[in-house]
């Protein structure tokens, strides 16, 4: 059988963080949605997550022993990020090059045409190869914020700067884009293995056969063609991937077992005004200090919009730091939804009564928030948040900061005041620069829902890639 008849199969190797995990997934959704035969790798305590994610997309998922305790030093039982300490970060991620072996073997068996593999997999090229493999790197993240990471490694512009605050222009960069010193991802000084396995990952990408970007052309056309022509990588826009689950069981099914039952979360929201919700959700890592969210709180009750927010697991158990009486006085009367833990959120973001968005800025939750249609707070916390969020504020235009200059527990920074988040809460919600920020991100949103159609610029740069790797194995 030819090379143009046979079905390829395309291997997909998530790193074990849900917010690695579910782009993925769904990006796997969009590969076995156009006919291709489609394995996803990863280890036994993450499968269940993987399961239900996948829904009932025609995907197989092989599983790999994740190394014992003995080998990395970590706890029991800990195979996804999202259940470690800040400290044990690091060790986890060194600990996963010990996977290299059983995926090797994995790739031996079963002979995939594609690798897509996760960044912080660097290893994986090499792996590929050795099988004669492509392997095809995936941050889960868009052309400005690749850019941008690209830009500031390869001209360091920030070590020409006095102060950790002092504003400096990202070189080759199209659009005059400033941040500082302080907003760039933070890497720890001392730790010689960590950096060693960051550098290994921009090698690897660099010597792999090319970059999935999770965006769409029409988003940010400057960016994708400033990646690829003039910082001459390889890559696919194939997202927002975040369209992949579009059935209201699987949005709602989409990662964790969520807190809330999704039809009383429904039944909620059908009972309020269209666009007069606010959603409030800083990702599955953020946790905030008590007097930070008490301010949260007040802000939000100031703004005297209907709210739901997503207090993260972990973030003092029983909510005392709540302002006396604010539960009585919003989500008592129907006015607040407090979810403890895991949120269905693109069900939620999707829903006609939600009419605003205040994010962290992950790349993730900025796509889905996009495509939802939503104007939103900007309020980045760490990693390529700061790229993101300036990004939605001054490109895209359909964000509104909340002001936040530095990473969170950083510089010693205070709490973001209850009249700063009313503030910017009420510029997103009422208003005509709501309105008109609101009718931008309707139309960006009808844009996503075209680049995954037929026709579309996501749906015909997948029909590149397999054109490209159909020649390629002639």
């Amino acid at each position: 059988m030819g090379i143009h008849d046979r079905q390829l199969h395309v291997f997909f190797f998530p790193f074990f963080a849900n917010g690695h995990i579910i782009p993925t997934i769904e990006l796997a959704r969009v590969f076995a949605s156009r006919g291709l035969k489609t394995t996803v790798v990863t280890t036994p305590l993450n499968e269940p997550l993987i399961s239900r994610t996948v829904g009932k997309a025609n995907i197989t998922i092989r599983t790999i022993k994740f190394p014992s305790p003995e080998q990395t030093g970590l706890p029991e039982g800990c195979e996804n990020s999202d259940h470690l300490s800040g400290m044990q970060i690091i060790p986890f991620l060194k600990s996963t090059v010990l996977l290299r072996d059983p995926l090797e073997q994995l790739l031996q068996q079963e002979r995939p045409d594609l690798i897509i593999a996760d960044m912080f997999f660097p290893w994986a090229t090499d792996s590929a190869a050795k099988f004669g493999i492509p392997r095809i790197v995936f941050h889960g993240l868009g052309f400005f914020p690749l850019c941008v990471s690209a830009c500031v490694r390869q001209y360091k512009p920030q070590d020409k700067v006095s102060s950790y605050t002092e504003p400096f222009v990202v070189p080759n960069l199209p659009g005059e884009i400033t941040i500082t010193k302080m907003q760039l991802p933070q890497t720890p000084k001392h730790d010689g293995e960590f950096t060693k396995l960051l550098d290994e990952a921009n090698a690897s990408e660099l010597n792999s056969y090319g970059v999935i970007a999770n965006s769409f052309y029409e988003l940010e056309p400057v960016y994708a063609d400033h990646y690829r022509n003039e910082l001459g990588r390889k890559a696919w826009h194939l997202g927002p991937v975040c369209l992949s689950n579009r059935d209201t069981a699987e949005k709602a099914q989409r990662g964790n077992e969520a807190m809330i039952d999704e039809h009383e979360c429904l039944k909620w929201l059908d009972s309020k005004e269209p666009d007069s919700v606010v959603y409030v959700c800083f990702g599955s890592m953020t946790t905030f200090p008590d007097a930070q969210l008490k301010e949260i709180a007040l802000g939000l009750e100031a703004s005297g919009q209907p709210f739901i927010w997503v207090v993260k697991k972990g973030s003092s158990e029983n909510l005392e730091w709540l302002p006396e009486g604010f539960e009585e006085r919003t989500v008592d009367q129907g006015k607040g939804l407090i979810i403890r833990g895991w949120a269905p959120q693109v069900m939620i973001l999707d829903h006609k009564a939600v009419g605003g968005f205040v994010s962290h800025c992950g790349w993730n939750s900025a796509m889905e928030g996009v495509c939802a249609g939503l104007p939103m707070v900007t309020w980045p916390m760490y990693a390529e948040q700061f790229y993101n969020a300036k990004f939605l504020t001054d490109i895209v235009k359909t964000g509104v900061s909340v002001g936040v200059q530095t990473w969170i527990g950083m510089m010693g920074g205070g709490p973001v005041k209850k009249e700063v988040i009313e503030k910017a809460v009420k510029r997103i919600m009422v208003g005509d620069e709501a309105e008109q920020i609101r009718n931008r991100a309707k139309e960006i949103a009808q844009m996503a829902k075209r680049a995954v159609e037929e026709g579309g610029s996501s749906y015909s740069d997948f029909d590149s890639l397999i054109e490209d790797l159909r020649s390629r194995t002639l």
